[in-house]
């Protein structure tokens, strides 16, 4: 299992983000400070470094000066506030991976996350992202491309973040909170009902019986066995 080191001084977000990591099965350590990130970055055996640039004690440019001062190969991800031309072209031609602004989609975090780790082909870091299947449905991360018994099916970028959750976890109920967090991002508002409108798009092009609503709750994608062939939803 992939080792990420998220350096946050918002709780809120780090949290946020380390319980969507762990639900995608990569383990997330939290430092809050950028000097306590600094030592764990150099000496933990991280794969991954997320990093906010707005620390209490040191600027997170100056802690990525540091980690690339002495690590030319660990892939670091600034997810930040702060937006301006300038600061992106700072932070990629400081040795960063990629620079992700806050507020930020979960779903794009992720596929970020993963495309860093696939990155490195020299071991441990290297990361599969195998195409995710359901019956006759196939979603392919990487690709961007969801195909249903080999026929490609249009979908948004926000559909296909929304199907890629439910397949990552086959059989659980998600909360619309969950799911509003994942694909939409952690400060969207909560009382939307974005989530019930994108799940009644994905039924109609990816079959009406595939997403099963659960009372009180949210949704979750149907078992296999209990999933009839693809029809789509009449209006």
């Amino acid at each position: 299992m992939s080792q990420i080191l998220m350096i946050e001084d918002e709780p809120r977000i780090s949290s946020f983000v380390a319980k969507g990591l762990k639900a995608e099965g990569l383990t997330t350590t939290v430092a809050a400070t950028g000097r306590e990130g600094l030592v764990l970055a150099l000496t933990g055996g991280f794969d991954l470094v997320i990093l906010d640039l707005g620390l209490p004690d040191l600027d997170g440019f100056e802690v990525l000066e540091r980690i690339r001062a002495q690590d030319r190969q660990l892939p670091v991800i600034i997810l930040t506030a702060r937006t301006s031309g300038e600061d992106t072209v700072t932070g990629l031609t400081s040795g960063a991976d990629d620079y992700v602004p806050k507020p930020f989609r979960f779903a794009e975090l992720v596929a970020r996350v993963r495309l860093r780790l696939r990155g490195d082909n020299g071991g441990a870091r290297a990361v599969e992202d195998p195409v995710l299947r359901h019956a006759d449905l196939a979603l392919d991360p990487v690709r961007h491309v969801a195909t249903i018994d080999g026929v490609e099916v249009d979908l948004s970028a926000r559909e296909f973040s929304l199907a890629e959750a439910f397949l990552r976890h086959p059989g659980q109920a998600l909360s619309r909170e969950q799911l509003l967090s994942r694909v939409w991002g952690y400060d969207f508002d909560p009382g939307s009902n974005v989530v019930d409108v994108y799940v009644r798009y994905l039924r109609t092009k990816l079959g009406v019986t595939r997403f099963a609503t659960v009372r009180g709750v949210g949704y979750r994608l149907v078992a296999e066995k209990d999933y009839r062939p693809y029809q789509p939803e009449d209006d």
